[in-house]
């Protein structure tokens, strides 16, 4: 019997042991096989950068940073020399944004073990990502990649860098569960339009620290193939957030609800870019996001001058559905509308759960009260941060429209080809206007300012006043709190109580989470956006019911 139990351990161990080999082996040789289809070009460049104050020129292309604090990228060519440009201009920018970006994860993943085993993730999750992004795309990604450094290669090489970080934003919100990107956008046209055309205005409340919004990029692209284009975004990002091109098709992107993807996939980004250079209707625009599959749930608000309306593509891994809505406008937050995803269980979990009806509603209301909307009346839209019936919310909440985090703000007027992109801080600083007329027509010196003043939208009045203050003041204190309980240290009675004393109303709203001070000492008073990944345990619908009932009681 003791003979028959030892062979039996001895034949499960040699089992178990043969099994994990096995299982070792096949891992091995997913992670060998990984290809991310890197390029093969070797640049015969002979021309160097001219640079000048603030203005940065090679063979044509063109840099500069703006007396607005905006910088404004200008490149032509075939994909690969486009990339190529972009490097050589703007290689401390790179730098700079690949830093704070490598910072940011070390912050989250402080160990350097835990940093290999999560390049070896990332290399087994997109051994494919190659094939799911267009071979142009990858050109320029490559060519941008010549000029990027070396210090970061234990992650992967420039151009598996580079790639990579296209589809960071598709997997940071679906490992989250929650909107890294909790964006509000809005279209209107017709009756409900100053001058009865198409009015787009979207915020991108993305946030990564205020280092990784720090160089604002304003990209004008004159590519050989598709259309002209422009888009705002971040240095190394070819992917579109938010552009408009030459025809009067615009593209805002609207994160949804997602599962957490399986296998690489095209980035939504890439998909957006590749509707901006290619399409000039939105059934095109539908036609091109039919092929991609992509990595997340998304919803893309698409404009159309040549349509002279706006329609919605809501995507997810497994379908595609065209939402047109009914009526002169169309509002897009963060949950689907179409009959194919309406009734979605995911759908429903994010509308009872989420603050994203919340906003819909309050852009409803907004909308209504201002029309006809003009950009002057779109920009005070996107930079509201009360709540419905005008209820004080606090600063930073995220039942806003303006939430005080977004990367930036814009608006699209099509027909005219006017771009308003705003400036620091969030969408309270200037909307400075650009006319792509005369940018996409070489009518514009780069060497100068190249904004028309005359369509600049004021900054908002908030960023002169003492709340202004006192938010940066909070900002300030949430970063100590954190720091603070991370720490395990005590946090004095005299801090909390200036910390309610900056941003009051927010407490008000969020009374009745309970005693915030007992709050602050267990979970660094987890109830901001910024730390919204420790949010307390109570179910949010009926949190949301009772901060509602309570608005309605005081309003």
């Amino acid at each position: 019997m003791h003979k028959i139990i030892k062979k039996t351990i001895k034949y499960t161990a040699c089992g178990i042991g043969l099994l994990l080999l096995a299982i070792i082996l096949f891992i091995s040789a997913l992670y060998f096989s990984a290809d991310m289809l890197t390029p093969e070009y070797t640049s015969q460049s002979t021309g160097e950068v001219i640079q000048t104050d603030s203005l940065r020129q090679y063979k044509g292309n063109y840099l500069r940073h703006s007396n607005s604090g905006l910088w404004e990228l200008k490149v032509n060519g075939n994909a690969f020399q486009r990339g190529e440009a972009i490097g050589k201009l703007s290689p401390d920018l790179l730098y700079y944004q690949e830093k704070v970006f490598v910072d940011q994860i070390r912050e989250i993943v402080p160990s350097d073990n835990y940093l290999k085993f999560l390049r070896f993730f990332i290399v087994l999750f997109n051994r494919n990502l190659g094939k799911n992004v267009p071979e142009e795309f990858r050109d320029e990604i490559y060519g941008i990649s010549l000029s990027c450094t070396h210090e970061y290669d234990f992650i992967g090489t420039p151009y598996e860098r580079q790639l990579n970080y296209h589809s960071a934003h598709d997997l940071g919100h679906a490992m989250q569960d929650y909107m890294l990107v909790g964006c509000s956008s809005f279209a209107t046209w017709g009756e409900n339009s100053v001058d009865s055309s198409l009015i787009i205005g979207r915020n991108f409340d993305f946030y990564m620290g205020d280092k990784f919004a720090h160089n604002k990029l304003v990209s004008f692209y004159q590519p050989e193939q598709g259309y002209k284009f422009a888009s705002v975004g971040w240095p190394g990002m070819i992917g579109v957030l938010s552009g408009m091109n030459e025809t009067g098709l615009t593209v805002t992107i609207n994160a949804a609800k997602s599962t957490m993807p399986t296998a690489s996939a095209t980035p939504i980004s890439i998909l957006t870019r590749e509707i901006l250079q290619y399409a000039s209707t939105i059934d095109e625009a539908y036609t091109i996001a039919l092929k991609r599959k992509t990595f997340v749930s998304e919803s893309i608000l698409v404009g159309s001058a040549r349509d002279g309306k706006a329609a919605i593509i809501e995507k997810s891994p497994e379908k595609t559905a065209l939402f047109t809505g009914s009526g002169n406008q169309i509002i897009c937050t963060n949950h689907y509308q179409s009959d194919a995803f309406r009734n979605d269980e995911r759908n429903q979990e994010n509308i009872a759960t989420s603050d994203s009806p919340y906003r819909f509603a309050h852009l409803q209301e907004l909308l209504e009260e201002n029309k006809p909307i003009n950009s002057v009346k779109a920009a005070a839209i996107l930079r509201n941060q009360k709540g419905l019936n005008n209820v004080d919310l606090g600063m930073g909440n995220e039942m806003a429209i303006n939430q005080l985090i977004a990367h930036h703000s814009i608006i699209f007027l099509p027909e005219q080809q006017i771009m308003y992109v705003s400036t620091p801080p969030w969408q309270c600083g200037k909307y400075m206007a650009y006319d792509l007329n005369k940018i996409f027509s070489d009518t514009v010196d780069f060497r100068h300012e190249i904004a028309s003043p005359e369509l600049t939208i004021p900054e908002d009045s908030f960023i002169k006043q003492a709340k202004y203050r006192q938010f940066m003041a909070y900002k300030k204190l949430t970063k100590l709190i954190r720091e603070k309980t991370q720490r395990k240290e005590t946090l004095e009675a005299k801090v909390l109580n200036l910390y309610e004393a900056t941003n009051p109303s927010f407490y008000y709203v969020y009374e009745v989470l309970g005693d915030y001070h007992a709050a602050i000492q267990q979970i660094s008073m987890a109830i901001t956006y910024w730390q919204k990944a420790l949010t307390m345990p109570i179910p949010k619908q009926a949190e949301k019911e009772r901060i509602q009932q309570k608005i309605n009681k005081n309003s």
